[in-house]
């Protein structure tokens, strides 16, 4: 479903929040960091994920806390995919 005008505006000006934007800072690190081990490849279908999430204190450049999953099984928690629970 495409998103509308407004939707677009909303999404735009969230991902311009300065807190958004250290988020995604941390993200690209994070992917940059496994990238430079050749861990991942672009386009190979793997996504960094943190052990310990940034949202609960985890570090975003801490090697021990990243690992590399099946972009599939990282996205699957949000949307209850695969038996998967909330991280607690």
């Amino acid at each position: 479903m495409a998103k509308t005008a407004q939707q677009k505006k909303s999404d735009k000006a969230y991902a311009a929040r300065p807190e958004q934007i250290a988020k995604r800072v941390e993200r690209n690190a994070a992917r940059r960091k496994l990238m430079a081990e050749g861990v991942v490849h672009k386009g190979d279908g793997l996504e960094v994920d943190h052990k310990t999430p940034l949202a609960r204190g985890g570090s975003g450049r801490a090697r021990g806390n990243l690992k590399a999953i099946p972009a599939a099984e990282n996205e699957g928690w949000r949307k209850g995919k695969k038996g998967k629970t909330l991280p607690t």
